[in-house]
């Protein structure tokens, strides 16, 4: 028996698209970073990026459990003395939720470049509209 180490030329990626209506924002991010990884293919290969291209779509409509809407606060800093910016959840689906989403997913996905080169595949949209209808992308179904 050999082990099987998937090549990056021979990796076959195809599109995925999720529907976040109504879902649990983590559980989204969750299974969109086990897509992006190709935890879901049985080629995976921790050193070689195995992972498909995935489109959220109706970011707007995600959701929180609990009191995350008011107390869950995302940070950000300019790199000036006294540049620390911050804006809760709310505030945050109100301005962008693309990023809201964005920064869950990429927080689960690998911190070096593997991890960023996986991050890039990710495409995230606030309505239900998307440019990618060219790529034939796949409907997952979430569950719950």
């Amino acid at each position: 028996m050999k082990t099987y180490y998937a090549k990056p030329n021979e990796v076959e990626r195809e599109w995925v698209i999720i529907d976040a209506t109504d879902q649990v924002l983590g559980r989204v991010a969750a299974k969109a970073a086990q897509i992006l990884k190709g935890k879901h293919k049985p080629q995976y290969t921790p050193h070689v990026d195995t992972g498909d291209y995935v489109i959220i779509i109706n970011a707007d409509k995600i959701k929180v459990t609990g009191t995350k809407a008011a107390t869950k606060t995302y940070y950000r800093h300019s790199g000036y003395p006294g540049g620390l910016k911050s804006e809760t959840f709310t505030e945050a689906m109100t301005k962008h939720p693309e990023r809201v989403i964005e920064h869950a997913v990429k927080g689960m996905l690998p911190k070096n470049t593997l991890g960023r080169a996986m991050g890039k595949k990710l495409k995230v949209y606030a309505g239900a509209e998307h440019p990618h209808m060219a790529q034939k992308p796949r409907k997952i179904e979430m569950e719950g």
